[in-house]
């Protein structure tokens, strides 16, 4: 056999070995990316759906927080009542040196 026909063989031996391997790697690259974007799309849905918990909550804090509320809340269930000037008392106190 001439040099050049055994050089050729071998080309076109590595080509059949490594053509399908390389399909084989381009399938499970395609595999993987597959699952990373599902993934992501996942963790898309849940970060959307815990901006809406998160101002959903932020809603709830601003209503249960106002001071009217407050203040109804104290005067009804606690028998509380705004002081008048005559009902406060100040008190200072000084360090000792």
């Amino acid at each position: 056999m001439k040099k050049e026909n055994v050089g050729f063989r071998i080309f076109v031996i590595v080509c059949a070995v490594l053509v399908p391997a390389l399909f084989v790697l381009n399938a499970i690259q395609a595999d993987r990316y597959m699952k990373v974007q599902n993934e992501i799309k996942a963790l898309e849905q849940k970060q959307a759906a815990l901006v809406e918990e998160n101002k959903r909550l932020i809603t709830d804090i601003s209503l249960l927080s106002s001071g009217e509320r407050i203040q109804k809340i104290a005067e009804d269930e606690l028998g509380m009542h705004k002081a008048e000037s005559e009902d406060i008392v100040r008190v200072e106190m000084r360090r000792k040196k």
